[in-house]
């Protein structure tokens, strides 16, 4: 069996960027926003993860990814995205997954699972029997002039304020449960933790399930 790779796993969010690298139990973070581009993020990463030594990158994109390339640029980010190198900028083999399916990633236990990430916006991802589907429930309309992301996203609960935004979570999770039949669902991102009296088949998650789901995308890769 060949030496186990060294992974630093990168979490882009909205708000903030997370990392942390395996071995380490204290993960790092710098600000992002809406003005933040790919190159500016690496130049960021690179002065945060000096001394780190890792053999591969994973990073968690809060947008559209096939195939492990971006395929849209982000809402909550700057320009970019699309097309970058980021093999060349890091010096290392890279895989890319949008960001919910590698939380999902990190709390997977088998079965069919909904995952919901509650943050920013919303992130979704399915996995069935291991494989990894991720989708972008989020800009599915519920109404005429809004989405499920406008809903449950940070403006929306800001503006609904958490009541509110509580029952509207449930409502959402039982219509997608009904139409998906998963065999559980994970509720995770940064606004999870202000949800209470979940049902039995629901749980919270939560984003540090980030950085196991970005070292499992490299374990199928180990011989």
């Amino acid at each position: 069996m060949s030496k186990p790779r060294r992974v630093l796993v990168v979490d882009v969010g909205g708000t903030h960027v997370k990392c942390a690298v395996t071995g380490s139990d204290e993960p790092r973070e710098f600000k992002s926003g809406p003005k933040m581009t790919p190159k500016q993020m690496v130049k960021q990463l690179a002065t945060l993860t000096r001394g780190w030594r890792f053999d591969v990158v994973s990073i968690g994109y809060p947008g559209v990814v096939v195939r492990g390339e971006i395929m849209r640029e982000p809402y909550n980010l700057g320009p970019g995205w699309v097309g970058f190198d980021f093999r060349a900028a890091l010096k290392r083999p890279v895989r890319i997954v949008n960001d919910a399916a590698m939380q999902a990633l990190g709390c997977y236990e088998g079965g069919k699972m909904l995952f919901l990430g509650l943050g920013t916006g919303l992130g979704s991802a399915l996995i069935v029997d291991g494989t990894v589907v991720p989708m972008e429930l989020g800009h599915l309309h519920c109404s005429r002039h809004h989405t499920y992301e406008d809903f449950l996203g940070e403006r929306g609960r800001k503006r609904a304020g958490n009541h509110r935004w509580r029952k509207r979570v449930a409502d959402v999770v039982q219509s997608l449960e009904r139409a998906l039949l998963p065999d559980y669902i994970v509720l995770g991102g940064g606004n999870a933790r202000r949800l209470k009296g979940l049902p039995s088949h629901v749980r919270l998650g939560s984003n540090s399930y980030a950085f196991p789901g970005g070292v499992r995308l490299w374990e199928e890769a180990r011989s």
